[in-house]
């Protein structure tokens, strides 16, 4: 079974959806455990980031300052939200349970809803559809702006989603609009009408965390009858990368390792400090035999600037080569013939935007790029991550690559463009 779970979505899947489920290794101090990561809460499979490793071997599978002026509601500033410093608390077990009180005002149950066309008995479509639930997961209400509520989740709970249908404390039923998500970092942010929400979490500074530091749990796990179910642990470790695959690609998520129990569900739920701030939005978990306690949170302060991007643009705007790619180790031997014996990393270029940079500049499927601007490519996700982090859009970049057994340089000019690379 799957070494790692992202909190699979909640409960049902299309045999179709778990064809394509992907998998994903886990990096740092996680490097001795096999498997892959799997969908998180909702259960909103991974879409492979190219076909075209499915078109040359089918064995392989591809692979988020002052306090308010009014407490519980954050405060809207030019630059959106912000973390808030972390007050002093009594943690009384009866402030605990005051907090959890307040707190669990803003968490919200998620139900993805997908078109599932009707059949006969013998396979043949009637011509009708509904929507029906894909999948369920948590989400957070972080503002409240006049009359807008907003709620920050999990992409995966929310992704290939025709309806959201959101639960809001209480009992009460709406729907969301999705303002804009985010694949690579799994973030989303939803909207509903704020006549349904009570209240607003604020955001924890999470570099303030130390391994030992107590936090809970709130979220939905196996669904709406355990709503608002929480759980009590602590920072295990903080500063875990955790190697995830999306529907953009390949990423390495910087995420908090807890304790406290999440489980399918869980995905977009709030990971918070005893003075009820959230410090951690929950993700992914080991789903092995014999492991326990073993759940990442994607930190506040990774949450907050994603979240600022995709209320200003609707996404987050990165630059853009214009390729497909697959680590050099995934592809069959048979494809890495001509390459020179040294070369033993890079990323193969698998399909290329006609319009992109890339084919202006003359990058070819299965060209291997090794560098970038001189810093050494291992595999995709050095490539991706030295892109998003380093570079802007209008930057020129210098490719090293190898096109059979003979080296080139390649020079683009990169574009912005909502694709992943």
């Amino acid at each position: 079974m799957d070494n790692f779970n992202q909190l699979n979505p909640w409960p049902v899947e299309t045999e179709e959806k778990k064809r394509k489920q992907g998998k994903a290794r886990l990096k740092g101090f996680m490097n001795t455990v096999a498997g892959g990561i799997i969908g998180s809460v909702l259960t909103i499979t991974i879409i492979p980031h190219t076909d075209y490793l499915e078109n040359i071997y089918s064995n392989v599978e591809t692979k988020v300052s002052q306090l308010s002026e009014q407490p519980g509601n954050a405060r809207s500033t030019s630059e959106g939200i912000t973390v808030q410093k972390t007050a002093a608390m009594n943690n009384s077990q009866g402030n605990i349970a005051n907090m959890v009180e307040e707190a669990s005002k803003s968490i919200v149950g998620i139900v993805n809803k997908q078109t599932q066309s009707n059949r006969f008995p013998n396979g043949a479509n009637i011509n009708d559809s509904e929507a029906v639930e894909s999948g369920s997961g948590t989400g957070v209400i972080y503002k409240i702006d006049g009359n807008s509520a907003f709620i920050v989740t999990n992409n995966h709970v929310i992704e290939d989603a025709e309806e959201l249908a959101i639960t809001v404390y209480g009992g009460e039923q709406t729907t969301a609009e999705l303002i804009g998500a985010d694949p690579l970092t799994d973030i989303a942010v939803l909207k509903i009408d704020a006549k349904y929400a009570e209240k607003s979490l604020e955001f924890g500074d999470s570099s303030t965390l130390r391994a030992g530091d107590t936090v809970l749990a709130i979220g939905n796990p196996l669904g709406l009858d355990l709503s608002n179910t929480v759980t009590q642990g602590i920072v295990s470790a903080v500063d875990r990368s955790v190697s995830v695959s999306t529907s953009a690609g390949n990423w390495e998520l910087n995420v908090i390792q807890t304790d406290a129990a999440i489980n399918p569900g869980n995905s977009g739920g709030a990971l918070v400090n005893t003075s009820g701030q959230v410090i951690g939005m929950n993700s992914l978990k080991i789903a092995e035999d014999g492991v326990e306690g073993l759940g990442f949170a994607i930190p506040s302060n990774d949450l907050v600037p994603i979240i600022n991007e995709i209320m200003r643009n609707g996404k987050v705007e990165r630059p853009y080569i214009g390729v497909g790619l697959a680590s050099l180790e995934e592809i069959p031997q048979m494809y890495k013939q001509s390459l020179p014996n040294d070369v033993q990393g890079g990323a193969m270029v698998t399909s290329i935007d006609p319009d992109s940079a890339a084919a202006k500049a003359g990058l070819q499927v299965q060209d291997v790029i090794v560098s970038i601007n001189d810093t050494k490519v291992t595999n995709s996700v050095d490539l991706r991550k030295y892109l998003y982090s380093n570079l802007e859009v209008g930057d020129k970049v210098s490719l090293s690559i190898y096109r059979g057994g003979e080296k080139k340089t390649i020079q683009l000019t990169l574009t912005s463009n909502s694709k992943s690379l």
